[in-house]
This record gives C-alpha cells, sequence and structure tokens, in this order.
C-alpha cells in the first residue's frame, strides 16, 4: 500500500488522534476528571468519538429535532388546497396524468377522491392549512412549508430509509449518525444521537437510526417512554456505584493501552459506550422525569407524565429537554399515518394526536430562546394519491394509495425562513410544477443549517467514498435559508 493510499483510508478521527490538536483529548479529559476517573496524561492517549469538531462554515442551527411522521401523511388533507379534487370527485383522473405510472394498491385510472377537510389561509403569510391543523395554524408564521418535495421510493420500508439515511438499502449511516460523525455532539452526559418513537412499529425497523459503515458510537440510542429510558444502563441488584467505578477504571486503562497500539476507532467508540454509560445512569432518569415541568408548559404540550396515551406530546416536550442539553439530533418517529382506507378518520385522529404538541414544540423553542439554532423538520416518507383507494377484498374504501411524486415537509427555526412557503402541484396535487425539491436536497439543506458542506461529508468504506446525499449533484434549498 502507498503512502497515499494509507492517508485516504484513514478516517477524518483517527487524523486529529495523532496530528496532536487538543481539542478532542482536551475534551475527554475534562469529562473523565469531571467524573473523578481519570487524569489529562491517560486521556490523551486517544480522542473522544463525539468530541465537537467545527464545522466547515458558520452555522445557523446547533442541533436538530426532526419530527418523522411513519406511514406518509396526505398532503391533500393537511396542507396542499386543491378545489379542483373536489369538483372531479368521484371521475377518473384523466389518463394524461397518470401516463406511466404505478402504484401499490390501486389502478392508474382510479377515480379522483376530493380533499376530506375544509381549508382556510392563516398568519399573515395567509397559508392555506386544513382545519385539521388548528394548532398549526397559531404557529404558521414561523414556519417554512415546501409542497413540491419528491422521492425516488414509493413502498414504506425503502422510502423510510431513503429519507433517513440517503438509500432505500438497509446499512447505510442514518443522518443522526451523519451528524455525529461530522460535527460531535455538546452533551457530555447524554448521546449525540437519540431516537424517540410513538404509534406503532416501523416499516425500516432500527436500520433508521443505524451507524451503518460509520464507527458505533454514532448509532441512534433510543429512548423508551416508561421504565428505564435506556435498557442495560442500570446497575444490577447488588452491584453498587463504587464497584461499577472500579471496573471501569479497568477497563478503560485495557482499552487505552489498546487504542495506543492500533489506533482502532472502535475501540474509542467502546470507551466511548462505558463512559457515556456510567454518566447517563445519573443522568437519564431526571432528564426522562417530566413531572419537574411547570403545569402551564405540561398544558402547552398537552403532554401527561407517567400517561403511556400522551406519548407524541411527552416526546416533544422530552425533544425539547434533550435539546437543552446539548443532543445534536433527535429523531422522534410517530407511526400511524397509513391511510389506504378512511383517510378522513386516520388523518383526524392522527392530527388530535400530534398538532397540538409539534405546534408547542415550536412555542416552546422561541420563548426559551432555542428555535434561532434548533432546526425543527416535518414530514414523513412520500405522499398520497389524488385517487381514491377502495377494495372490497381488503375491507378498504376512501382511503389513499402512496404517491413519490409530489408530498410536503415544513421547517422551523436554525436559519430558515418564517412565514415561507416554497414549490406548487398541479391542480389535481400530482405532479410538481414549480421548484421540485428531492429528499437528498432536503437532507442537503439539513447538514448545510449545521455548518456542514453536504458533498464533502464523507466515509470510505470498501474503497468508495459514501455520502449521505448520494452521488447525483444535489444542492441545499437556498430559498429556505435566511
Amino acid at each position: 500500500m502507498t503512502i497515499q493510499e494509507s492517508l485516504q483510508l484513514r478516517t477524518r478521527r483517527q487524523f486529529f488522534q495523532d496530528c496532536g490538536i487538543g481539542v478532542g483529548k482536551m475534551a475527554l479529559a475534562s469529562v473523565l476528571a469531571q467524573a473523578g476517573r481519570g487524569s489529562a496524561a491517560a486521556a490523551s492517549s486517544f480522542v473522544s468519538p463525539t468530541a465537537p469538531i467545527a464545522p466547515s462554515f458558520a452555522p445557523k442551527a446547533k442541533r436538530v429535532i426532526y419530527l418523522f411522521m411513519v406511514g406518509a401523511p396526505s398532503q391533500l388533507e393537511l396542507f396542499d388546497y386543491k378545489p379542483k379534487l373536489a369538483a372531479l370527485e368521484g371521475k377518473p383522473i384523466p389518463p394524461s396524468v397518470v401516463k406511466g405510472q404505478r402504484y401499490a394498491f390501486i389502478q392508474p385510472d382510479a377515480a379522483v377522491l376530493g380533499p376530506r377537510f375544509k381549508f382556510a389561509r392563516h398568519g399573515q403569510s395567509g397559508e392555506h392549512l386544513s382545519e385539521m391543523l388548528p394548532h398549526l395554524a397559531k404557529v404558521i408564521d414561523e414556519i417554512s412549508l415546501v409542497r413540491s418535495v419528491r422521492t425516488d421510493l414509493f413502498n414504506h420500508a425503502p422510502a423510510q430509509l431513503f429519507v433517513n439515511t440517503g438509500s432505500g438499502i438497509p446499512g447505510r449511516p442514518s443522518m443522526g449518525s451523519w451528524l455525529s460523525y461530522g460535527i460531535g455532539s455538546e452533551a457530555n452526559d447524554l448521546p449525540s444521537f437519540v431516537v424517540l418513537k410513538s404509534g406503532g412499529s416501523l416499516s425500516g425497523g432500527s436500520a433508521l437510526w443505524s451507524s451503518g459503515f460509520l464507527p458505533g458510537t454514532h448509532q441512534g440510542v433510543p429512548f423508551r417512554s416508561q421504565g428505564d429510558a435506556i435498557l442495560h444502563v442500570s446497575n444490577p441488584s447488588g452491584y453498587d456505584r463504587q464497584a461499577q467505578k472500579d471496573s471501569l477504571d479497568i477497563i478503560r486503562r485495557m482499552n487505552q493501552k489498546r487504542f495506543g497500539v492500533v489506533g482502532d476507532p472502535e475501540i474509542a467508540t467502546r470507551i466511548n459506550a462505558y463512559e457515556t454509560a456510567f454518566r447517563m445512569q445519573s443522568r437519564a432518569p431526571e432528564l426522562m422525569d417530566l413531572s419537574g415541568e411547570d403545569q402551564k408548559t405540561l398544558d402547552l404540550y398537552g403532554a401527561k407524565p407517567g400517561d403511556s396515551k400522551a406519548t407524541f406530546a411527552n416526546s416533544c416536550l422530552l425533544a425539547r429537554r434533550l435539546a437543552e442539553r446539548g443532543v445534536r439530533f433527535v429523531q422522534l418517529y410517530h407511526a400511524g399515518w397509513d391511510h389506504h382506507s378512511n383517510v378522513e378518520g386516520g388523518v383526524r385522529s392522527q392530527c388530535q394526536q400530534t398538532d397540538q404538541a409539534c405546534a408547542a414544540l415550536i412555542r416552546d423553542l422561541k420563548q426559551r430562546g432555542m428555535l434561532d439554532d434548533t432546526l425543527v423538520v416535518w414530514g414523513g416518507e412520500f405522499g398520497r394519491t389524488p385517487m381514491v383507494e377502495a377494495s372490497a377484498a381488503l375491507g378498504r374504501s376512501k382511503g389513499r394509495d402512496h404517491h413519490p411524486q409530489a408530498f410536503t415537509m415544513w421547517f422551523a427555526g436554525g436559519g430558515i425562513k418564517a412565514g415561507f412557503s416554497l414549490g406548487q402541484t398541479d391542480e389535481l396535487g400530482f405532479n410538481v410544477v414549480d421548484r421540485p425539491v428531492h429528499v437528498h436536497d432536503v437532507q442537503a439543506t439539513i447538514l448545510h443549517s449545521l455548518g456542514i458542506d453536504h458533498s464533502q461529508l464523507s466515509f470510505r468504506f470498501r474503497g468508495l467514498d459514501f455520502r449521505l446525499t448520494g452521488v447525483e449533484e444535489h444542492h441545499p434549498v437556498q430559498e429556505l435559508l435566511v
């Protein structure tokens, strides 16, 4: 192997470990000193895998809260007002519109289904919103709507993977993992990437928050809403804090010695995991205890500590608490938006669970002075068809099928324009006719908000340089940026 090839195979963090720059080393030394279990000399043998790294340029956001609506919400019932659909309801969609298309459960010539809810304009921006979003309507001037998002995939699992990891195939690093790898974390006693779940199962499974081929320390860590926040962190009965500390001292010294010999990043991952878990034992219970919040805040979100029926509201409040404590990326998955039948009832139920808490998160971040440097993202994996899905055999009626050609997402804070909208679909809400935004463009925009050039954030694996946004040309959506 040539010297040039050897250098190309080195990761950014291995470079920092060997070059003598002290940022990561000082960060780790500080952590060990605070825990009372190490010295600067001991810490100097390796760099913490999640130590903060300066971004490529001045960021607008320090952290991201991503509200992922699993199952694909119907944009036609929420954001994309199409009165023409009501006029054509029950009639076949024009063949010229659907030519060459294929769908998961319906024929392309299925009849049109009109919007199930009324729309009205709100705020100074005058944006149309569904009557199912009364709380979001009150903060509409804080957000940017993009009604022209499109994706490449039309089945749930691969489409969810595509939004979260940039690929429809399992095994790639998720967005939170890329951020943790690229710029590290500001949290000393919590993971850099936390996952919260509510509403049901996810088609994409745990691959949605995997670190893929990146070092394992950048993996998303699921937090539970009941019992221990994190599995396997609490000590077993009879194993006290001092015994644990003594064990960790020995394990740390052995890992540091081995790291000094081989420089394997996964050893640093292992050390970091032990250290973080030790600190989280005291930090996580306090973090998860929402009873310390004042009643006004609980009422704002509709949160009820200890009530599993208020899981989404509780998770939104917890997301704010995690953001306050320096967690870089909070991914909140809420399932239940897959409405192949009775889209009206399904959307109504989901909005009753989520609308208040989504709006409350924006209000709460703003009143605490955090919205300016916290990017909030809302969206699913694709949209829903203007045509109806109905099947007596499957017991379905008045639903909507998968639609990758056009859907809506919204963004708030973190360098995003407020009271702004971008993109437009045709009069049937089928195709984008103005300013298409690809999923990779969305990912590039999120990275840009945190001071990262998406084209430069890469990792060499099996001879190839991979990045979140793929190999084709994509760009941050400049119109959204302040």
